[in-house]
């Protein structure tokens, strides 16, 4: 699991003094970026192949606000043979509470052709040992 503190900034709260859902997608996002960097060691800006986002389903359970200390825990559930299932946590440090949860569907996708391609084998075995652990 990869866990990224995230700092709230005063243009993501929203006139009800919480943060808005827009943002709190932004924080899922640069949770999978790190994601991306530190557990796949793919960096971002692809110029040949690299995860796209397909579909996202999103919860919310608690407002996040300003003072909030919050982390974005992000974790591979499955992988399918275009396609990974990532999990994502938006959860309070003090309190343990989870603020919002995600579910995203990324797939492999060749940006130079344009199409969908199958998940590259070294990123495979990475997610398969974290599902696994």
């Amino acid at each position: 699991m990869e866990r990224v503190k995230i700092q709230i900034r005063f243009a993501d709260i929203d006139g009800l003094g919480h943060v808005n859902n827009v943002n709190l997608q932004h924080y899922y996002d640069l949770g999978k970026n790190y994601y991306f960097r530190d557990v796949l060691h793919i960096g971002i800006g692809w110029k040949k192949i690299g995860p796209i986002t397909a579909a996202t389903d999103t919860s919310y359970f608690e407002q996040t606000r300003m003072a909030d200390d919050i982390w974005v825990e992000t974790e591979v559930e499955k992988v399918g043979n275009k396609s990974m299932v990532f999990h994502q946590r938006i959860v309070n440090d003090a309190t343990g509470k989870i603020h919002s949860e995600s579910h995203s569907v990324m797939v492999a996708f060749d940006f130079e052709r344009q199409e969908s391609v199958p998940v590259p084998d070294a990123w495979r075995k990475i997610m398969e040992q974290g599902i696994e652990s």
